[in-house]
């Protein structure tokens, strides 16, 4: 059975290896720190998807409720990952569940999530357009 719930500051090391699996590049602690001091006085929040086999989440959501002209008030997920040996289980479409939950408990009036491109994401956006989520634009950036 999966257990969603949200993962507050403190426990963050239980979403690190699900947040390792999107984003290698960091150590551990760094990642910890980085949630705890940096994001979440941002209002960035943490859940997770938990089942029997492990303490740790075995998925993970971060996300933010934010307001934008564009937009109005909206929820916008910042990073969703499975650890690898729990993919294809239920864990990210759990979680996806919570989210829409979430932003309407919360009032929002849409939800975003931006998703790389490539081979190696095609399994994440079958799984997001199963749950209605559309592209709706392309995301332009340059590094500085």
């Amino acid at each position: 059975m999966i257990e969603v719930r949200e993962i507050l500051a403190g426990s963050t090391e239980l979403a690190v290896p699900a947040l390792l699996a999107l984003r290698p590049h960091f150590v551990p602690a760094q990642l910890v720190e980085v949630i705890d001091v940096r994001l979440r006085p941002d209002g960035y929040r943490l859940v997770g998807a938990f089942d029997d086999e492990s303490d740790w989440a075995a998925a993970i959501a971060g996300f933010r409720i934010t307001y934008a002209l564009v937009r109005g008030l909206h929820l916008v997920v910042d990073e969703m990952a499975t650890i690898p040996t729990s993919r294809g289980r239920g864990h990210a479409s759990a979680l996806v569940d919570w989210l829409k939950e979430e932003a309407v408990r919360q009032h929002c009036a849409e939800l975003h999530l931006d998703s790389a491109v490539g081979p190696d994401r095609q399994a994440a956006h079958r799984l997001y357009l199963r749950h209605h989520l559309w592209i709706s634009a392309h995301h332009f950036h340059c590094e500085l």
